[in-house]
């Protein structure tokens, strides 16, 4: 097992160009695992590397391969008034916004070396997610049902409110795509989608939760750091 993460940071970063950079990561880590499989009988294999993609991206919305087109709110006149792009990709999950003062994190894993099983990977990674949201006096936690990270989330709670997203695509347990957390993020763009398919749950940031803007570089390191703690992974940065 190789639990070696490179860490790349990509700051801002187009959103097709980065999805475009995860496929090619993506696809030389599952050609290796095919090629290591048919020569296993006769050498040693090759170890699969690792990698956590973080940037921000230009506005765009994204609806992933289970999601309903009607959940995006905006014709192609629409998404131009608002600077914004829009792409139907191949991972899970509904419609979901990404854009400036949001951290994205995208976790390329080859998870045969960590443990394989999708679900405590989702649940992994939420709970990296709300061990950040804990360091600056946010209780997040999850919703049965749901994916994601929540605030108000208690049972009975009144006004459950989405602070991260997530979606993924794994094969040959082979991940990408990831999650994307609302530290700084205009909020009046998810009035243009009904987020994740939801639409009687609201979104929320960590700015608007703590009353003021927070300083992304470091949430960022806070969250790679969490991830790495909670998979036991060993960083390269």
């Amino acid at each position: 097992m190789n639990k070696k993460v490179s860490v790349v940071k990509l700051g801002e970063r187009d959103y097709k160009e980065t999805w475009d950079y995860q496929e090619s990561i993506f696809k030389e880590i599952v050609d290796l695992k095919i090629e290591n499989r048919r020569n296993e009988s006769s050498a040693i294999p090759e170890p699969t590397d690792n990698f956590l993609i973080s940037c921000q991206h230009p506005h765009v919305f994204t609806l992933g391969k289970s999601g309903s087109i009607e959940n995006l709110l905006l014709d192609e006149q629409g998404l131009r008034d608002n600077y914004a792009s829009f792409y139907k990709i191949n991972r899970g999950g509904d419609i979901t916004y990404h854009g400036p003062g949001q951290i994205v994190i995208y976790p390329i894993l080859d998870l045969e070396n960590f443990f394989t099983d999708i679900h405590k990977y989702l649940r992994f990674l939420e709970e990296a997610v709300i061990l950040t949201m804990a360091d600056y006096g946010i209780s997040a936690g999850r919703i049965d049902g749901l994916t994601g990270v929540w605030v108000d989330f208690k049972e009975g709670a009144t006004d459950p409110r989405k602070i991260c997203a997530m979606g993924v695509k794994s094969s040959r347990w082979v991940t990408m795509h990831g999650i994307a957390l609302n530290v700084n993020t205009d909020l009046t763009y998810f009035d243009h989608i009904v987020p994740c398919g939801i639409d009687d749950k609201a979104v929320t940031s960590m700015n608007k939760e703590v009353g003021h803007d927070v300083n992304l570089t470091e949430v960022e390191d806070r969250l790679i750091r969490h991830i790495a703690s909670v998979f036991e992974m060993e960083l390269i940065v």
